[in-house]
């Protein structure tokens, strides 16, 4: 990847410096939707409930079990099969009522942001190789737009926080709601049926849709 990819992508030590969860820990329904997030994510809550497991079990069948009923392998074999699930479950719920809706729809968005730099990316490793067509203007043009956007997605995941934290802060970071959507509608690119046409209005719809969480932001 191009060094100035690199510095457009949002990491997630900034997403979670910005919004004080880690994003792998906030549910949301489109990473089930993705077959490879989820069996990702699915994987993940595995290896957590498997890990927490002995844990858990061996403080149950010590403190409770042993001294109120007494050794018993078939109570231990139905913790070993239950404490997982529950594990699960719990972490699940956990994050359904902890998680702020507006914050995953905003995770989302940078998702989106970055399927457009990983799409810009391939572009420039087929163009290096001949097989695609290259415009260094276009090129320019939509990194300027993925840098418009980069800050919208920034100032949007502040505004969500400060919201979270303090309501009555928000009304006194009023910058925090400009935004750049004049300025990438102003952006083009030479041919509108090319590719880096069709990557430059996937970023102007991702900055229209920060754009409205933003003003959903102003409302509340």
């Amino acid at each position: 990847m191009q060094p100035d990819l690199i510095g457009l992508e949002i990491s997630k030590g900034e997403l979670r410096r910005l919004t004080g969860f880690d994003p792998e820990d906030v549910f949301r329904p489109s990473i089930m939707a993705d077959r490879e997030k989820r069996l990702g994510f699915l994987l993940n809550e595995g290896l957590v409930a498997i890990a927490l497991t002995p844990i858990i079990v061996g403080f149950i069948y010590a403190f409770l079990i042993l001294p109120t009923i007494g050794s018993s392998i078939k109570l231990g074999i139905l913790l070993l099969i239950v404490v997982p699930m529950a594990v699960i479950l719990g972490r699940s719920l956990w994050r359904r009522f902890t998680c702020p809706h507006l914050l995953t729809i905003l995770l989302d968005e940078v998702d989106k942001y970055h399927q457009v730099i990983t799409a810009i990316d391939i572009h420039d490793q087929l163009a290096t190789t001949g097989n695609s067509p290259s415009s260094l203007k276009d090129r320019d043009q939509v990194l300027a737009a993925m840098e418009l956007i980069r800050e919208d997605l920034v100032r949007a995941l502040k505004s969500e926080r400060i919201l979270r934290d303090n309501k009555k802060l928000l009304a006194n970071n009023q910058e925090l709601f400009v935004n750049n959507l004049a300025n990438l509608q102003a952006l083009e690119v030479s041919s509108q049926a090319g590719e880096y046409a069709q990557l430059l209005n996937q970023s102007l719809q991702i900055a229209i849709d920060v754009q409205a969480e933003i003003r959903k932001l102003q409302k509340v």
